[in-house]
């Protein structure tokens, strides 16, 4: 008798705690579905998060639980779908073309090598206008900053060169100046042509300068028919 007791106490024993281990599960999965689950604020249902969180728009608690398999979407969480930095950056030089600048630039650079002053001066003149009418709404705030910096300044130099045609003298000194402007553009917007920085060291008194080419091929603008040859490419740009 004492056994049969025994073994009924067990079998009661062994199917409660059975039925305690799958209630126990039970409540963990809900759990867990519960922690997963999104809500939506009632004001603006693209805002969704945990249930207690607070609305990035307008500070409400979010209560409106979202359908199960709605695509979850939050606003706040959006960077992946929001430009970089740099990519904002990149738009913005790509909307900007420094072809027209270099290009004049250029011609005035191949008048001085063959001593044309006239034609320098013609060049400097379409780089001034060129500088005048470029737009750089396109830039970042940064960007124009420093091209507005640069643009002025060569600007000026651009100017003299173009109102000083019988002073070849004058408008190589005020090249050497353009010259660096021209290289601090190109550092700052790039160029869509391969260029090279070359450089004189003889130039004002041993100081030496540099100017900018199109080709690997050394025509010095500083001394023109004088010294074509004279001076080195210190890079590729």
């Amino acid at each position: 008798m004492k056994t049969l007791f025994l073994t009924a106490f067990l079998a009661i024993t062994i199917v409660s705690c059975n039925n305690k281990a799958k209630e126990t599960e039970t409540n963990a999965t809900e759990t867990q579905a519960g922690s997963n689950e999104l809500f939506a604020c009632p004001m603006h249902p693209e805002v969704t998060g945990k249930k207690g969180e607070k609305c990035s728009k307008c500070g409400m608690e979010l209560t409106e639980p979202v359908a199960q398999g709605q695509p979850a979407h939050d606003s706040t969480h959006d960077d992946a779908a929001q430009p970089t930095a740099d990519e904002t950056a990149a738009n913005a030089t790509s909307a900007f073309s420094t072809d027209e600048i270099i290009a004049n630039y250029l011609k005035i650079k191949n008048a001085l090598t063959k001593d044309d002053a006239n034609g320098a001066a013609t060049a400097g003149k379409e780089l001034y206008k060129t500088f005048n009418s470029a737009d750089a709404s396109g830039l970042t705030a940064a960007q124009k900053k420093e091209y507005t910096d640069i643009a002025g300044d060569a600007k000026e130099h651009a100017e003299h060169i173009g109102d000083n045609a019988g002073k070849i003298a004058h408008q190589r000194e005020h090249f050497a100046i353009l010259s660096k402007d021209i290289n601090d553009l190109i550092k700052l917007l790039g160029s869509n042509k391969k260029l090279y920085q070359d450089h004189c060291p003889m130039y004002d008194d041993g100081k030496g300068a540099i100017w900018i080419s199109e080709s690997k091929e050394i025509k010095n603008p500083y001394y023109g028919s004088k010294m074509l040859t004279c001076g080195s490419l210190k890079k590729t740009l």
